[in-house]
């Protein structure tokens, strides 16, 4: 009976001295792919601060905004629309890139919040639907996210044939302020 409680007490010792220097290999490890790691440089650190400076004096504005051959799956992930034609049942979709907006900072996080409402218009300027707060894009993290891609999709029934403008309206709810874009199209005839 001695014998066998030698070699548990054997074994416990064996088991943990692995356990150590299995953690002893994580800790020299992680330190090792710490000092490997490196900084950006003074330049691009330089840089981004100034694209900060930049996005915050712009203001709420746009760099992209297009009707596309499908919803946009991601930033910079769309097709534009060459020719803004639809029939009845057709959708019309709307990518856009909004820049500028504020974000708000609350323990070591950001947070932006964007509501979209939009105007279809015919070409005098009669507004023939409308709707506030149609669409809302908003998220939190722990840096400022400035690829925002705006997707939106819109159907209307019963338009008659002719040209007409889709108004949208962005408003920063953060930075209380608000950027808008029309893009023009056309109502084929029904068959």
């Amino acid at each position: 009976m001695i014998h066998r409680k030698g070699r548990r007490s054997a074994r416990r010792v064996a088991a943990a001295v692995l356990a150590i220097a299995g953690t002893l290999t994580g800790s020299l490890s992680v330190n090792a792919q710490s000092q490997s790691s490196s900084a950006p440089s003074e330049a691009f650190t330089n840089a981004r601060a100034e694209y900060d400076r930049a996005w915050t004096e712009s203001g709420l504005a746009f760099t992209v905004y297009t009707f596309t051959q499908a919803p946009s799956t991601g930033y910079g992930d769309y097709t534009p629309l060459e020719e803004a034609s639809i029939a009845e049942g057709d959708s019309l979709s709307v990518y856009a890139e909004p820049v500028g907006y504020a974000f708000s900072n609350s323990n070591g996080e950001y947070a932006y919040k964007l509501t979209v409402s939009y105007k279809l218009l015919n070409m005098s300027g009669q507004v023939l639907a409308a709707q506030e707060n149609f669409a809302q894009f908003e998220d939190t993290g722990r840096s400022k996210q400035h690829e925002l891609s705006a997707a939106l999709t819109f159907q209307f029934s019963g338009l008659p044939a002719g040209n007409y403008q889709l108004e949208a309206v962005f408003q920063d709810e953060v930075g209380n302020q608000s950027a808008s874009f029309a893009l023009p199209f056309t109502a084929t005839a029904q068959n």
